[in-house]
């Protein structure tokens, strides 16, 4: 199997990755309106729980759009999405400890590392529009520092900015042939 038709496969099977988009914006929302009206403490739980949903979430939302969520079999971009997720997980032990020092810097620190994993999903899918996604997480992590936002601003940051591409990426899916059936 060639590149191009690994990424065409991943694109056919997950929606071009927007139902995953759409999802962890979701978990962003949720441990943005925790920080606002529980703790920034407990928001960070949130947001590792919500975390851990978005590959059953999505994988639900996927085939509810019609698709069958397995790639072809010998697909090599379904190594390369396991291995960019254990970096993920490898990442939030980091932002955690962080956590410990500056709740504030939680968030950012997340952004910075999903949106790392954002540039990965532009080989996996073969689409640009996820180093657009991963540099907007990333320069939003960077403001977010630099301005001292709280933790809510961060977490309802990072739930706009995936809201955004995961609509963005749903659009486009449409647009090309084999759109949703």
């Amino acid at each position: 199997m060639n590149i191009e038709a690994a990424q065409r496969d991943f694109r056919d099977s997950y929606l071009d990755g927007a139902p995953g988009v759409l999802v962890s914006a979701l978990a962003w929302f949720t441990a943005g309106l925790v920080s606002i009206y529980q703790s920034p403490r407990q928001a960070v739980i949130a947001l590792l729980v919500g975390g851990m949903l978005i590959h059953p979430l999505s994988t639900l939302l996927v085939k509810a759009l019609g698709r069958s969520t397995k790639s072809a079999a010998g697909n090599p971009m379904t190594r390369l999405a396991l291995e960019s997720t254990v970096w993920l997980i490898f990442s939030i032990p980091a932002a955690y400890a962080l956590s410990h020092f500056r709740i504030e810097w939680f968030f950012p620190a997340m952004m910075l590392a999903i949106g790392g994993r954002y540039l990965v999903f532009a080989t996996m899918y073969g689409s640009r529009i996820f180093w657009l996604c991963g540099g907007a997480l990333g320069a939003a992590a960077y403001a977010l520092v630099v301005l001292g936002a709280g933790p809510s601003v961060g977490a309802l940051t990072g739930a706009a900015i995936e809201a955004l591409f995961a609509a963005a990426i749903f659009l486009r899916s449409r647009g090309r042939a084999g759109n949703l059936r």
